[in-house]
């Protein structure tokens, strides 16, 4: 395989791999919007069973009503609870996605500088060699005459 063929599919991995890594660091940005999501739902959650009074100046079927309700937003302030840590539980499987995706796209990308730096010394090398029997050329010719 030519260098030229090497180096540009190695250029299309490195692409790829780019793409994969934006890909995976906007899905991050979502899953961080809805982490923050449920933790301000939380709060407000928080603060309606624990803001809302006692319910013992209350009569008795209107206590019984705001406890019932105290309760309910406990409960479902739980399963919010329960809900975040599972999708911050998902968010750190998709975290260490997204560091092996960057990994493998360092990786490639440091293959494709040192093949192009290689190249690019290879050409240079051939450059001079054909310099230096230019000049020996003209340096014959010099003597002849």
């Amino acid at each position: 395989m030519s260098d030229a063929h090497t180096i540009r599919n190695l250029t299309t991995l490195v692409g790829l791999r780019s793409t994969e890594v934006e890909r995976l660091q906007s899905d991050m940005a979502a899953q961080t919007a809805v982490r923050e999501r449920y933790q301000k739902n939380l709060e407000r959650l928080t603060g309606l069973y624990t803001d809302s009074g006692p319910s013992g100046a209350l009569p008795l079927a209107l206590s019984v009503n705001c406890g019932n309700f105290k309760q309910a937003v406990m409960q479902m302030a739980d399963q919010h609870r329960t809900d975040l840590h599972l999708h911050e539980a998902n968010m750190a499987v998709s975290q260490r996605a997204l560091n092996t995706a960057w990994a493998k796209r360092e990786v490639l990308d440091q293959v494709l500088t040192q093949k192009q730096k290689h190249v690019a010394n290879e050409q240079q090398r051939v450059d001079a060699k054909r310099q230096d029997e230019l000049a020996t050329q003209f340096w014959f010719r010099g003597q002849v005459k």
